[in-house]
């Protein structure tokens, strides 16, 4: 699904905001609908803009977080269901009705505080190993086809086969396509030795 406007091309990896102490987060908050309605997210569900959920970068998915509304002192619990948002200083991308809940529809973008209240259950979150799954990894986004064609350089010196998909908002993801679960762990573990430690990993049957 798929709104990532600018990002960080300095180092290959998705950007990631170190957390509060307290092991809380604080940045920006967005959020998404309309032409969003009915595609599917990144955990494989159909987004709903009208549900309280949202998107992070990081979190495994169900994961259950309270936002807050720094401006405001306003509060609401949602679940991550999706990826993203991939832009400097936004830490989650909430659904209309997660936004409309802390008063932030009209400005758009609001400061925020985040706080799990319920982490996802490794059931909901690891993959069926037994099944035949390929998995598909992403590896970097930028707004630079400059930065694109870099990253995919380096993989592609280390052995890697990446290829671009571009997204309807000039994002240009680049991805490790069809990758047995068997050789899920050798190939992050080849991006680690570049440097590449965070990634989004799909996978499919």
């Amino acid at each position: 699904m798929k709104r990532y406007p600018t990002i960080p091309c300095a180092v290959f990896l998705l950007f990631l905001l170190t957390p509060l102490p307290t092991g809380a987060e604080e940045g920006y908050a967005s959020w998404y609908g309309g032409k969003f309605q009915g595609r599917q997210t990144a955990s494989g569900e159909i987004f709903d803009t009208n549900k309280l959920t949202a998107a992070h970068k990081a979190l495994p998915f169900n994961t259950h977080v309270k936002v807050t509304n720094l401006e405001n002192g306003k509060s609401v619990v949602v679940r991550i269901n999706d990826r993203g948002p991939f832009i400097e200083g936004r830490i989650i991308d909430l659904s209309r009705a997660g936004a409309k809940a802390i008063a932030m529809t009209g400005a758009g973008i609001a400061r925020v505080r985040l706080d799990i209240v319920k982490t996802a259950d490794a059931a909901e979150t690891a993959p069926d190993t037994s099944r035949n799954l390929l998995c598909s990894i992403q590896v970097g986004a930028f707004s630079s086809r400059e930065n694109a064609l870099r990253l995919k350089s380096l993989l592609e010196s280390n052995g890697l086969n990446p290829e671009f998909e571009f997204t309807d908002v000039g994002i240009i993801r680049v991805m490790l396509y069809n990758i047995p679960t068997p050789d899920l762990g050798k190939t992050t573990s080849s991006l680690r030795k570049l440097g590449i430690s965070q990634v989004l990993i799909r996978y499919s049957n």
